[in-house]
């Protein structure tokens, strides 16, 4: 009798054991499963970025697509130069060469950037590129939005004339480098097609005459934010087209009277710049004020940002023509044109 009671207990301790064992099995699938979802999860997620692919066989597969495509993409290929093949893709539209380090576009290669001469867009921000960098740019005839941003090409660049060559003519015995300015190397003239030109982060002193250039007729958006530039030359009113300007983190203390001739602007960025206004300082001819009154009154304005600078809302509030620049944009409110970009900007990023 005991002996039947102590094989009992043993069965239904295996049974226990065993139905143990089938509920961790079950949990372990649950938690495989719910780990798998996860992982999907993750990797569906809009937040994550895949990595750019590289390598020479990803970069022969994306040229022979491109054949097709007339668009190319080279972002983050560490590219010391542009490849060569490249060059002979002449149905190229598009161009990004972003995020590499390129000091220069062409110089290296034995067929130049010219050739593509169908290309609309060019994107060679985030290089190493230098002054004379952008020589190939004028005979892009149909190129449309150039960005440059975060290279070199404002700094002064020191170069040795060809053999026994010196500046004026005489002979070089000693090889001497001779330093060329920014304005020096950059090109004469950019295609009169462009429509968009950035070249922010590129530590210009000055602009370069030739963006002010009057052949520039179609450009509608020009970016020169985070250089060096301390003032916006005249020949900024050739620029008839403009529609936004973009002249953040600069050392700028004023506009010239001729910003108000661009009838078609209507977005003007002056963050961080060193406008500076005194609480006691009358305006005069002699003494004008650091935004002239034709800036509010004769352009399009209805999207100005002064935040970071040294003056105050009611400050600018005081300034001849801008009660015209508020009336503009209630009008404008009130028909439901751009009325979420007017948000927060009644007083134009200023306390």
């Amino acid at each position: 009798h005991e002996t039947n009671h102590s094989n009992t207990r043993r069965r239904r301790s295996q049974s226990e054991t065993n139905n143990n064992k089938s509920n961790d099995s079950a949990t372990t699938t649950t938690t495989h499963a719910l780990k798998s979802k996860e992982n999907i999860y993750t990797m569906g997620n809009a937040g994550s970025q895949p990595k750019n692919q590289t390598g020479k066989k990803v970069v022969v597969q994306k040229l022979e697509n491109a054949k097709k495509t007339g668009i190319l993409s080279l972002r983050e290929h560490k590219l010391d130069k542009i490849p060569d093949q490249v060059f002979d893709i002449t149905n190229l539209t598009s161009l990004d060469v972003s995020n590499n380090n390129l000091k220069h576009l062409d110089l290296a290669n034995s067929k130049k950037l010219s050739n593509l001469s169908n290309l609309k867009s060019f994107n060679c921000e985030q290089n190493k590129l230098q002054a004379d960098a952008l020589t190939s740019i004028p005979s892009l005839l149909k190129l449309q939005n150039l960005s440059a941003g975060g290279n070199e090409l404002g700094k002064p660049v020191l170069l040795t004339p060809p053999a026994g060559v010196v500046a004026g003519g005489g002979r070089n015995k000693t090889k001497q480098k001779v330093t060329k300015t920014a304005d020096q190397l950059f090109p004469s003239t950019l295609p009169p097609s462009l429509k968009s030109l950035k070249l922010d982060h590129n530590a210009f002193s000055s602009i370069p005459p030739q963006i002010c250039s009057a052949k520039l007729i179609k450009l509608v958006k020009l970016d020169l934010s985070y250089n060096n530039l301390a003032s916006v030359p005249t020949e900024i009113s050739n620029l008839t087209s403009l529609t936004e300007l973009n002249l953040d983190s600069n050392s700028i203390v004023s506009l010239p009277t001729e910003v108000g001739s661009l009838s078609k602007l209507k977005a003007l960025s002056l963050q961080n710049n060193c406008i500076t206004v005194h609480s006691s300082t009358v305006y005069s001819e002699k003494n004008p004020q650091p935004i002239p009154a034709s800036v509010f009154r004769d352009t399009l304005i209805v999207d100005l940002n002064l935040k970071g600078n040294s003056m105050t809302s009611t400050q600018l509030n005081e300034f001849d023509g801008y009660h015209d620049f508020l009336e503009r944009r209630k009008k404008i409110k009130s028909k439901g044109i751009d009325g979420g970009a007017l948000t927060d900007l009644d007083v134009c990023g200023l306390d």
